[in-house]
């Protein structure tokens, strides 16, 4: 939230420091950045993000920055060679600074600026942020790779912020990112200045006050066109990998698929044919004995292989003599996504599968810098990777295979909602979105945009007040009434003579005419042992088919959201594609004829849903069988 207090200035927009004529100068983008940076720290202390792609200068708006800071400013970095990269551009102003970092084998902290690694600073916070330093307590952090930071408290850079800000509470933390996202947690910030929420509330990083999308980088001149070819040999089939619990690849399952593997000797084959009037090669393998088998494939004379367990200095000298062109190919597992910087490479062969496409582009940003005599750089992919180098992070895992990011309009707002779906042609015909992303006015505030659009694309009703709720919600957020779990809703209706419980393995639409002659749309529940429950709609006035939306498509809907308006049973019908079943229907008998009186969607919960797997362990078992055929 917005402090109340006015905020301190940690960074001015005087130039009052003189600029030696040699020293870099900014771009538009990266102007903007800083100026967007000033902007936001006049009105508040939360915490910022900066996005900008790999190569587009994310060390010199660092510098600028600490450059026109009015206190002190410590700029932490994850790899020692982010921090000589960074600390350099800084001395480029003519300007000094120290470095805090065992890597480098130096730890300094009494200038105004330093930078540092986190690994050090973290095992000498009180030696770092010394009470009796000349130039008092930090009151800007920089985080350069900010998407390391972890939710966790305990983590090193949560150590380092929360030690600062109790020697500063108005500390101003800014962090910088090629790739705004992390596993398992989705987007690190909240909220995005072109009025989008984008991450979860309880995200560190509040607001992302720039972003410099990489297709306009590329088209700008700024960066090299990636130009992707489809190698006509044989590829890995990482088809059959599903992410762990912490979004990864298990390490052992890639191996399995690697190891020893007919492709690897062709693929190579195929890397060294296309280097030939390339300048610098990177390699990314999908483990360390994938990464050693890469290596008897290549010329020795002109290859390495740096990984996670190669010694600090032997590291430095194999990528010095690579950045030197020594060395044609360097090999890598792991360790060379970020803070590399090698702008002779223009070539980029990937044999590892990536978990997303934020990885993807750190993957190939490492050969889209600038360099003489390189007009594109050549990506080569041979793990069927689905990513688009310029499509955005979508804020979660991809639910399956095939789907895409899809655009949605929210009805309530108008905002263009980004979320992983399906299309059908030009039609979207599926989405995975929860709710609206969009900033709206605050109704009970100045008129200031902020605060996110309460529709629900997807939601569980409140029986108490009626509100529409998260469907992972266990309380109410209007009336905050503990809200019935799915659970006991089933179990309530199980006890019920008149009552009938599906487990729904299928629904079937048909356009069928009543007793009296008039078109109606039959709705079929089928469980698997051959119970059905059915329900009928009218279409032929508009009042009619309005309760159809609200009652049926609303929820059936596979893309909520997305204007669709039947006027008929056969159109309902000829659209089937585009709704979905709930998992489970309770009805109640009514006189002899059995009526729906609820549906369950997006079921999480102890009993098996239909679509489970054969031969798994069912809840049920553990009470009773009582949802086998559920009447």
């Amino acid at each position: 939230m917005t402090s109340s207090q006015p905020a301190q200035q940690p960074i001015s927009q005087s130039t009052s420091q003189p600029v030696p004529p040699s020293v870099p100068q900014l771009r538009p983008y990266q102007r903007d950045a800083v100026q967007r940076v000033i902007q936001h720290f006049r009105g508040t202390d939360d915490p910022a993000v900066v996005v900008l792609p790999t190569g587009s200068g994310k060390s010199l708006v660092i510098a600028e920055l600490a450059r026109l800071a009015r206190g002190r400013v410590l700029v932490l970095a994850h790899v020692r060679e982010l921090v000589e990269q960074n600390h350099a551009k800084y001395l480029a102003y003519g300007l000094q600074a120290d470095i805090f970092s065992a890597g480098l084998k130096r730890r300094e902290s009494d200038r105004q600026v330093v930078f540092g690694s986190v690994q050090s600073v973290v095992r000498h916070l009180d030696a770092v942020s010394d009470t009796e330093a000349r130039y008092g307590p930090f009151t800007l952090l920089v985080i350069d790779e900010c998407h390391r930071v972890s939710l966790e408290q305990d983590s090193s850079y949560r150590k380092v912020i929360e030690h600062l800000r109790n020697r500063n509470p108005r500390l101003k933390v800014l962090g910088l990112t090629a790739t705004p996202y992390r596993l398992g947690q989705g987007f690190i910030y909240h909220r995005h200045y072109h009025g989008m929420v984008r991450g979860e509330d309880e995200a560190f990083f509040r607001d992302c006050v720039f972003e410099q999308p990489l297709r306009l980088m590329v088209r700008q001149g700024f960066l090299c066109e990636p130009v992707k070819v489809d190698a006509a040999v044989a590829h890995y089939d990482f088809s059959s990998l599903v992410p762990g619990g912490s979004g990864l690849f298990r390490e052992e399952e890639i191996n399995r698929i690697v190891s020893g593997n007919r492709a690897t000797p062709g693929i190579i084959a195929d890397v060294v044919e296309h280097a030939r009037q390339r300048q610098g090669v990177m390699i990314f393998a999908a483990s360390v004995p994938h990464a050693q088998e890469i290596m008897g494939y290549l010329p020795a004379e002109s290859s390495a292989l740096v990984t996670g367990n190669t010694d600090g200095d032997e590291r430095t000298r194999l990528i010095e003599a690579f950045k030197a062109r020594h060395i044609k190919f360097l090999v890598n597992v792991s360790v060379l996504t970020t803070g590399f910087d090698a702008p002779h490479v223009d070539l980029i062969a990937i044999l590892r599968p990536t978990e997303s496409v934020g990885l993807y582009q750190q993957i190939v940003g490492r050969g889209l810098r600038l360099s003489p005599g390189k007009s594109d750089c050549l990506v080569l992919d041979y793990a069927g990777n689905p990513w688009d180098l310029y499509a955005p992070e979508v804020g979660g895992a991809r639910p399956q295979s095939d789907s895409e990011p899809v655009q949605v309009e929210c009805p309530a707002c108008g905002h263009a909602n980004l979320f992983w779906g399906k299309r059908d042609g030009e039609i979207v015909i599926e989405h995975y979105g929860r709710r609206c992303q969009g900033l709206v006015d605050d109704p009970e505030g100045a008129g200031t945009a902020g605060q996110q659009c309460t529709f629900r694309f997807r939601f569980k009703v409140c029986g108490e007040c009626g509100v529409e709720n998260d469907i992972a919600a266990r309380c109410c957020h209007g009336c905050q009434a503990l809200l019935v779990d799915a659970d006991d809703k089933l179990r309530a209706a199980l006890k019920l003579r008149d009552a009938k419980v599906l487990r729904v393995s299928g629904m079937q639409l048909d356009a069928v005419v009543n007793g009296r002659g008039l078109p109606r749309l039959k709705v079929t529940y089928h469980d698997e042992d051959g119970a059905t429950l059915h329900e009928w709609f009218a279409l032929e006035t508009a009042a009619q088919r309005n309760a159809f939306g609200a009652v049926f498509l609303r929820h059936h809907s596979r893309a909520p959201g997305i204007p669709w308006s039947p006027r008929s049973p056969q159109e309902v019908c000829a659209g089937q594609q585009r709704l979905r079943a709930p998992d489970f229907v309770v009805g109640r008998k009514v006189g002899r004829h059995w009526k729906v009186r609820e549906k369950l969607f997006d079921y999480v919960g102890r009993y098996r849903k239909a679509a489970s797997a054969d031969g798994e362990q069912d809840a049920d078992d553990a009470i009773g069988h009582e949802c086998c055929h559920l009447q």
